[in-house]
């Protein structure tokens, strides 16, 4: 099996100083195998390492990280194929949550689903986003 790991740039201003977990915590953030790119659990934490109060932010924030790893292997967000979200308090941030994904996630949609979870990582967190995503010339 051929694979290949995305690395993410030290000096990504989309990451931040958080781009140091992926070691820390010893996952990559994106893993390439078959014409998929499996994405890991992507969360709204700032490239300053805080996290917003709102679920809103957090959300446009996890997307934008997926967007940056689908962009630094020459794709967008349109090579998404099945997405899913963890929430906490799930019934009440789906509102918020709902909001900010329709700013950014156009039609064709993925496939999506969303789990409720007692807990996240780090205190604060509200929602973090797995995906998956084909390479164009995967079919």
């Amino acid at each position: 099996m051929t694979s290949h790991t995305v690395e993410i740039p030290q000096d990504s201003e989309v990451f931040g100083k958080t781009v140091s977990a992926f070691a820390n915590f010893g996952y990559s953030a994106a893993v390439r195998s078959h014409g998929l790119l499996f994405i890991a659990g992507t969360i709204g934490r700032r490239a300053d390492g805080t996290i917003p109060d709102d679920i809103e932010e957090q959300t446009e924030i996890a997307i934008r990280r997926i967007e940056e790893i689908l962009r630094l292997e020459g794709l967008d967000l349109s090579a998404l194929v099945d997405v899913t979200s963890y929430h906490v308090d799930i019934h009440r941030h789906l509102p918020g949550f709902s909001t900010a994904k329709a700013k950014l996630i156009a039609p064709p949609y993925p496939t999506w689903s969303l789990i409720g979870v007692s807990a996240l990582a780090s205190p604060g967190l509200l929602v973090e986003i797995r995906a998956t995503a084909a390479y164009p010339d995967a079919f």
